[in-house]
Formats: structure tokens, C-alpha cells, sequence
């Protein structure tokens, strides 16, 4: 990876915010790897070189690795407890590999506990990813130590949470940090996931080898929003209505007899911010992202 410093940070801030010991060890793929894109793991693996990444960019994964080690660091010595374990387990002919952050044992089964230094947005509307990689945790420690997991759940710090919205807006989280639980799934469930994504992952790379053409990443793996129908009166920007399809739209006219030469319907798109907004590292070497947004 290439090291940029736009912002002229002095050189011991750069050292900082670059410095990583994150491995994934001997794998194929790690539990992150494996819950998002094949695209993005095949592009990142073969211009691991080239890509361009500025010192500011890494401020917040920084910020949540130093969380991570303030929260290690006191559960040294800890009884009953495990922090920062990475395991291994084989699926498919591959190993997938991931380090899970805090684990409390008991008689009846280990609590997974995930830390996230996060934004408010993400813990008021939970992210599906969330659900998924703890799962997937589940199943590392049940295939690498044949251990019972009985709870999963995410330890949120909520970097941007304000005092004030919490006690005006009982909805808003009440704490900086809160602890969410994540749906456990069955055995079934979870191995029907590992072995499901580990074949896309694998199907993805053979398609590499063979010269054809990688799948694209979906639209939850771009963070695209869904598109909406905006019902528009003629010489006004705001809308009448905003609807979740062409349909809905259609019938919302009908219904309220509204005058068709005097208002339409605007599509609007939704953006995959992921994309649009350069949260991707290998757009600049994606096909998909070269075909959708730079035509």
C-alpha cells in the first residue's frame, strides 16, 4: 500500500495512524473477509501494491484499535474470560481465521463479545453485518474448540453520541456505550453460512483463474440505498410525496385525483455510498464501479 500525507501531518502523527500488526495468520480468507464482497477481496489481493490510502483515512480504525487495547489490557489476568483469541477452522478445503475480542466463560456457554467504535446512525438502524460476523464467530468457536456459545452481543462506542439528543429524544441512545444483542442462530444456520459464503468466495476465484468475469458486489456490499418515487408538481423541488416504487407512486396519484399534466414521477436513485463516497480502496480497478458511475 502507498502512504499519502495531503494534509502535511508531521511525521510522528503519520507513524501513528499508519502502523498496523493486524494478520489475518494463515488463512484463506478472515471472518470480515469472507461476509463482504469476493470482488473486493480478489482487487484488494492483487493491488495490494498500487493501492493509495492518505494517513487521515486510517484515524478511525486507529482509534477503534486503541480500544481494543485499552479493553485488552484490562482483561489481563481476568478469570473466566478470554480477550482477543484468533482461531482457525477448516470448511471446504479452506481456513478461515478470526480473532474474537472478548469471550466470557461459563458452565453453560462463552458470550461473544464484539467491540465496535461506531457512529450513532449504525447502532439506532443495526447493521445486518453485524449479525453475520458474530455468527460466524459462533462457528469458529464451536469447529475450533467444540465450545457452547449462549449470547452474542456488540459492544458499541457511539464516537459522535451527544448528551443533549439523549435527553431530549428518548430513542437516542442513553449511553455512549451500549450493548447490543445479536441473534444467535442454530448450528445449522450458521454452518448453511460459512460453507455458503466460502463457496461464492471460492466460485469468485476460480472465475479469476479462468479469465471469466468476477460476480459483482450486491447492492447491500456497494451500501446502496433503494431508489425511491417522488411525486413532483410542475416549478416545485420538494415533493408531494416520496414512495418506495414506481406502483405505490402510480396509485398515490390515482387515489388523491391529482392532476397528471400538472405533476410526474421522479425516480430517484438510490447512491451506493460505498462507491460514490470512496469508502472503497479498488473502485479505481473495478470493473463494476468503472461501468455504473464513471460512463
Amino acid at each position: 500500500m502507498i502512504v499519502t500525507n495531503n494534509f502535511n501531518l508531521p511525521d510522528v502523527v503519520v507513524s501513528a495512524l499508519t502502523q498496523d500488526d493486524y494478520t489475518k495468520g494463515k488463512s484463506n480468507r478472515s471472518v470480515t473477509q469472507l461476509i463482504d464482497s469476493p470482488q473486493i477481496a480478489i482487487l484488494a489481493r492483487e493491488n495490494a501494491d498500487d493501492i493509495k490510502q492518505d494517513a487521515v483515512d486510517f484515524l478511525w480504525s486507529r482509534f477503534g484499535t486503541s480500544v481494543h487495547t485499552m479493553f485488552e489490557k484490562a482483561a489481563e489476568g481476568a478469570d473466566q474470560v478470554i480477550s482477543e483469541e484468533r482461531m482457525f477452522a477448516e470448511v471446504l478445503g479452506w481456513t478461515i481465521s478470526g480473532a474474537v475480542d472478548l469471550q466470557e466463560l461459563s458452565d453453560r456457554g462463552r458470550i461473544v463479545s464484539d467491540y465496535k467504535v461506531t457512529s450513532v446512525w449504525s447502532v439506532i438502524f443495526a447493521k445486518k453485518e453485524w449479525h453475520n460476523q458474530l455468527n460466524c464467530y459462533a462457528w469458529l468457536i464451536r469447529k475450533s474448540h467444540g465450545a457452547v456459545v449462549k449470547q452474542l452481543r456488540i459492544i458499541a462506542i457511539i464516537r459522535d453520541w451527544q448528551r443533549r439528543r439523549a435527553s431530549e429524544d428518548s430513542t437516542y441512545p442513553q449511553s455512549p456505550i451500549k450493548i447490543i444483542e445479536i441473534p444467535l442462530w442454530s448450528d445449522e444456520e450458521q454452518d448453511a453460512y460459512v460453507e455458503g459464503r466460502v463457496r461464492l468466495h471460492q466460485e469468485a476465484e476460480f472465475k479469476r483463474l479462468t479469465g471469466g468475469d468476477i460476480e459483482p458486489c450486491t447492492q447491500a456490499e456497494t451500501w446502496k440505498k433503494d431508489d425511491s418515487y417522488a411525486v413532483v408538481k410542475k416549478g416545485r423541488k420538494r415533493a408531494v410525496r416520496v414512495l418506495g416504487s414506481q406502483q405505490d407512486a402510480d396509485e398515490f396519484m390515482d387515489a388523491i385525483a391529482i392532476e397528471p399534466e400538472k405533476h410526474s414521477v421522479e425516480v430517484r436513485r438510490g447512491e451506493a455510498t460505498r462507491c460514490i463516497q470512496d469508502w472503497c480502496r479498488v473502485s479505481k480497478w473495478c470493473p463494476q464501479f468503472t461501468g455504473e458511475y464513471c460512463s
